[in-house]
């Protein structure tokens, strides 16, 4: 037995064990699972985990090389089941993600949602440095409000100041939108789908039991656990580059605008 199929063995036992093969019943099953799916048992469907662990392989395989060249891979998981895995698989490898309500335009309208994640960074770092003390008591309190609605929507992402290599999506018939989107602009989705979802358009597809959390655990700390040690392998000029703040004086004129002379004191 090679080392690959020693390694699919571990893996079809471990999915096993969080539940991973369970799917739908067979009256909701979408025609694009059928290849995926082992057996019925009690009418519910059964995955082949066989199928599941080589899917899986071969996602964790791309996101670590995408990685491994400075991209971002963002986590997206809206749904109850799948919000602490994401969040903390994500914090722990250093990769954006989004563990609540997707906001429209996160990608699709990418320049203007970083512009309110910005705005999250200058006030925090001000509050963090106490220059917030110049305003009134209610001041500091709507401004304390307004941090903390802004880190509700966007605090997953204050690290992704480029559009992602790739998404990492928990069942894709629930994150329609954030779907699309990625579908729109052409990044490649590695999306744990059950036997419910269209997956036509996913690029990775991993099939699996997506409404149990110790499956959804399981296998986004196995993409997240690969997407660290990618980032670990970046050379320093494959980094993506940080936005320089251009100063008051190197920005350019806007056309048709009166440019001040240069005054020389007289001797």
């Amino acid at each position: 037995m090679t080392t690959t199929e020693t390694d699919i063995k571990v893996a079809v036992g471990e999915l096993f064990t969080v539940g991973a093969h369970y799917g739908y019943p067979k009256a909701r099953r979408h025609p694009t699972t059928k290849k995926y799916i082992f057996g019925v048992k009690n009418n519910v469907e059964i995955f082949d985990l066989e199928k599941t662990a080589e899917a899986l392989n071969e996602a964790c395989a791309f996101v670590e090389n995408l990685a491994a060249t400075g991209k971002k891979v963002l986590f997206v998981g809206g749904k109850r089941e799948a919000q602490t895995a994401i969040s903390s698989a994500a914090i722990l490898a250093g990769a954006p993600f989004v563990a609540g309500r997707w906001v429209g335009g996160t990608l699709s309208n990418f320049d203007i949602i970083h512009k309110r994640v910005e705005k999250l960074l200058t006030l925090s770092d001000e509050r963090e440095k106490g220059t917030l003390t110049k305003y009134t008591k209610k001041e500091r309190l709507m401004i304390d409000r307004q941090i903390k609605r802004l880190d509700e929507m966007f605090g997953g992402i204050r690290t992704l100041s480029h559009l992602p290599g790739a998404m990492v999506i928990v069942d894709p018939q629930f994150e329609k939108i954030a779907r699309a989107e990625a579908l729109m602009l052409k990044i490649p989705i590695i999306a744990l789908s059950n036997s419910d979802c269209d997956v036509r358009d996913i690029t990775y597809v991993v099939p699996c039991n997506d409404a149990s959390i110790g499956t959804i655990t399981y296998v986004i700390d196995r993409i997240a656990k690969a997407y660290s040690t990618g980032s670990k392998r970046v050379p320093a000029k494959a980094a993506m580059p940080e936005r320089k703040p251009v100063a008051p004086d190197e920005r350019p004129a806007r056309r048709g605008a009166r440019v001040a002379p240069t005054h020389v004191a007289k001797k």
